[in-house]
């Protein structure tokens, strides 16, 4: 190709960039703005019906329909008063450990019970809710839609005029690039906006640093267990590196809004009413996901049970329980699978699995199942690595239990563990459903001998429990208690 061919074809791309950026502006409803859409009202609001299912399908809505009701109400006050007031807005809670809350185009609010067990106001609440709604109002997700359309578009085109390989893979890159570099904008456009509407429904707009700091301090807390657990830690509110208090153009944002709010009841000294509202709330595992005692999960709905090595970590995920020794060195992994016929566990390896050579092999009796178990070579987290495997069938579903170690070398030692935990298998007794009770949210109220250190010794939270209590009542790190307020324990 010439340099004078080279020269039509970046000249035939600015064009296009062009005609696409000129096409798609649009006013923006909540900041006046001309964006870049390439989506009307009447798609934006498709897109979000049909993400919606796939959201409820993925989670479960929170079983407490009198809770549900009032995080709807706390929405509403503050949707009423949006820049997009014409659209029904339906806020859920999730019934997710996750802590989190996000947006759907077209008024799809979530916020999971995971981020609402921390917030200790109803104006937090409000400032969660209203950072959603500037994400919807400000149509965050549509200018993303139509800036990564845009992007994956003129790659092929040019990669169709240049005849060169690879040009549409590179712009999409470029074009997540531009994605990306929206993330610390939206969020805080979404920060402004949503302070504009809490003063606008008389809250105190104090309470979205109050929520900002919270998810940091999530994050600090996150990044000490990870330490701990050999992982890389996860981010909340992910744009901002520094404590919200620190951030120059965060605080910029917060200070802007020229509203006047007057202050509701709420906002008031501690917020009692909304610590009552949220008594009784599940903290941790739903007991319909499975309950972690101790070292020992159990799972009421499919009956049954099983142990797992002291001071390791368990993570249930929806695919499957995750079980991780300290600074990540080995990993026990547990999932269940439906049978269509008959196996034995030694067919479902070969036939389901895959498996056909084997290290070791050996039986396991274990009362009410079928139990086999190998050592093979496999693939795993730390690359391919010698892999135990145990299949439980059990009627017409099978358990599989996968465990490897990080180094080779280190697999014996911890092989006994491996064993132990799939030995440990069994149908729940009486006495094991009795423990098989969820976590939940309990107001005590404190006196002057009340102490974050005191509450932990008899907290049945397995991990961390001083720091997940003062987490729980935004004293995270070092906070103290004062005298006569209620304080969230778990009970």
């Amino acid at each position: 190709m010439t340099n004078k061919t080279n020269s039509y074809t970046v000249k035939a791309f600015g064009v296009l960039v062009l005609l696409a950026l000129l096409g798609g502006c649009a006013a923006n409803p909540a900041t006046g703005k001309r964006d870049y859409v390439l989506m009307s009202e009447s798609e934006e609001l498709a897109l979000g019906r049909q993400h919606s299912k796939e959201v409820l399908k993925q989670y479960r809505v929170y079983d407490d329909p009198a809770l549900q009701q009032y995080v709807q109400s706390v929405g509403d006050k503050v949707a009423k008063l949006s820049h997009r007031n014409n659209l029904f807005y339906r806020f859920t809670l999730l019934d997710s450990t996750q802590v989190n809350a996000f947006a759907l185009p077209g008024g799809y609010i979530y916020i999971t019970r995971g981020l609402l067990v921390y917030l200790n106001s109803e104006a937090e609440l409000a400032a969660v809710l209203g950072h959603e709604l500037g994400h919807v109002t400000a149509r965050h997700s549509v200018r993303q839609h139509s800036m990564s359309t845009t992007t994956n578009l003129l790659g092929a085109l040019i990669g169709a005029a240049s005849g060169v390989q690879g040009v549409g893979q590179l712009t999409n890159m470029i074009g997540t690039g531009i994605v990306r570099g929206y993330g610390r904008e939206h969020e805080l456009e979404a920060d402004g906006l949503g302070v504009e509407y809490l003063a606008r429904a008389g809250y105190d707009p104090a309470a979205m640093e109050k929520v900002i700091t919270t998810l940091k301090n999530q994050e600090l807390f996150d990044k000490k267990v990870a330490r701990e657990q050999g992982r890389e830690p996860r981010a909340y509110h992910g744009v901002f590196s520094t404590h919200p208090a620190n951030d120059t153009r965060l605080q910029q944002v917060l200070r802007k809004t020229s509203v006047k709010y007057r202050p509701t009841s709420s906002n008031q000294g501690q917020d009692v009413r909304f610590m009552q509202r949220l008594a009784g709330l599940t903290f941790g595992d739903s007991e319909k996901d499975g309950i972690t005692k101790g070292n020992t999960f159990y799972h009421a709905d499919i009956n049954f049970k099983f142990s797992f090595p002291k001071g390791w970590l368990l993570s249930n995920q929806p695919s499957a329980i995750q079980i991780m020794a300290p600074k990540n060195e080995a990993f026990i992994q547990v999932s269940m699978q439906d049978l269509n016929k008959r196996l034995t566990p030694q067919q479902f390896m070969k036939t389901r699995m895959g498996i056909d050579k084997t290290i070791a092999e050996q039986a396991i009796r274990l009362p009410g199942y079928k139990a086999y178990s190998i050592v093979t070579k496999g693939k795993t987290p730390y690359g391919q690595k010698k892999v135990r495997v145990t299949v439980l069938v059990e009627g017409v579903r099978a358990f599989v239990i996968l465990s490897s170690a990080k180094h080779d070398n280190q697999f014996a030692r911890y092989d006994r563990d491996f064993l132990n935990s799939a030995k440990s298998f069994s149908k729940l007794s009486q006495q094991d459903r009795k423990k098989a009770k969820q976590l939940s949210l309990v107001n005590i109220k404190s006196n002057s001998r009340t102490r974050f250190s005191t509450l932990a010794k008899s907290s049945p939270i397995a991990h961390h429990s001083e720091d997940q209590i003062r987490l729980l009542n935004g004293a995270f790190p070092n906070g103290n208690i004062k005298t006569g307020d209620l304080v969230k324990i778990v009970r």
